[in-house]
């Protein structure tokens, strides 16, 4: 995913997006976000670095005869997450269905995605790989989805002057910066013999693909409520966010 930021916009940037869409899409029962955990570790993935633990309530989400089938921990998917900035580890698992998992590995880098094998993969590996550049101006996003005011080639920044963003802009920021890559490794397994190979393309194309671009053209036309934020608010922000969560979680 290729960005027209510093690593150091980007490291606020993407924490003020999540904590946003965490509050943005919790309603209570059924739906919404509980923070079990946000705290330092020092000695995990990528050295030292802040531990996260959530669990979604994707009850709202899922069509309900479909939910009236199911037990309630299938409504539920747990993340677990090693911020070790500029490397990044996430998993999601789901307690009802054992053998499901997807796994995402960050490397940020200010280059532009020329790095062919930054995860280090085996032969093997890199014949399953599939390659694909996320382009937050260029990509189509889905009518159902699209708003003008998080559209890259409409925003225009008012505090860093910064949009809207042309077609050329990969060009222009390659010629005179800022430009970074989040470099993403996706593994998403579901061994369920017959719907394996389905499930797995579904969770790429959407689970993944999806909802990264509308994240990272989100990130970008919300600059100018994230962009004066330090280190220090936004773990501000995130500990106001956990507690709303709780209290409407609680409701």
């Amino acid at each position: 995913i290729l960005l027209p930021m510093s690593l150091e916009e980007y490291q606020v940037a993407q924490l003020y997006m999540i904590q946003k869409k965490s509050r943005e899409e919790s309603s209570g029962e059924g739906s919404g976000v509980e923070i079990l955990a946000n705290r330092p570790y020092s000695d995990g993935p990528g050295g030292s670095g802040q531990y996260t633990h959530k669990i979604y309530h994707v009850g709202s989400h899922i069509p309900s005869w479909f939910r009236a089938l199911l037990p309630k921990a299938a409504l539920q998917v747990e993340e677990e997450s090693w911020n070790a900035y500029p490397y990044t580890r996430t998993r999601y698992t789901c307690p009802f269905v054992e053998k499901f998992s997807i796994e995402i590995e960050t490397y940020y880098r200010p280059d532009a995605g020329q790095q062919t094998n930054i995860f280090n993969l085996s032969v093997a590996e890199k014949r399953q790989r599939i390659l694909d550049t996320i382009d937050i101006v260029r990509d189509p996003i889905s009518p159902g989805e699209y708003k003008p005011e998080e559209d890259p080639k409409l925003y225009h920044s008012s505090k860093t002057g910064r949009g809207p963003l042309g077609d050329d802009w990969l060009e222009a920021a390659v010629a005179s910066g800022p430009l970074m890559c989040a470099y993403k490794l996706c593994k998403v397994e579901f061994r369920y013999w017959g719907m394996q190979s389905k499930i797995e393309q579904f969770i790429h194309d959407v689970g993944l693909r999806k909802v990264m671009l509308r994240a990272h053209r989100q990130a970008w036309c919300w600059q100018d409520e994230w962009t004066d934020l330090t280190m220090e608010d936004i773990r501000q922000l995130e500990e106001e966010t956990a507690q709303m969560l709780a209290q409407k979680m609680a409701k």
